[in-house]
């Protein structure tokens, strides 16, 4: 999988908010699959196991199995990734313009 198609799953992933619930989820420990589906009531497993098998592809959660439970664990990687690529450079040009606009006003 090339470079793009990899950003690009990030971003499909992260573009539902479901999903970014489910990884706030698994942030600070992971997660079973089931303890996910009771975090998240509102959907049918099966739904739960779509939304996971789309982080999973864009490499966000990392799920092993342990005897029957299958333990879902976060991969903030990609993020970091996306961050590195893109936030982080506009995020520096953004705090110039702000700086030059706030020496214009003051001067």
């Amino acid at each position: 999988m090339s470079s793009e198609s990899k950003e690009e799953a990030v971003f499909k992933a992260l573009a539902n908010g479901k999903r970014r619930q489910m990884l706030d989820a698994i942030r600070h420990a992971p997660l079973t699959t089931g303890a996910l589906c009771e975090k998240f009531p509102e959907m049918d497993r099966c739904t739960v196991m779509q939304h996971l098998k789309v982080l999973e592809e864009a490499e966000l959660v990392i799920a092993r199995r342990e005897g029957r439970e299958r333990w879902n664990h976060l991969n903030a990687l990609p993020i970091q990734a996306i961050h590195d690529r893109w936030i982080s450079q506009y995020a520096g040009h953004a705090m110039n313009v702000l700086s030059a606009l706030k020496d214009g006003l003051d001067g």
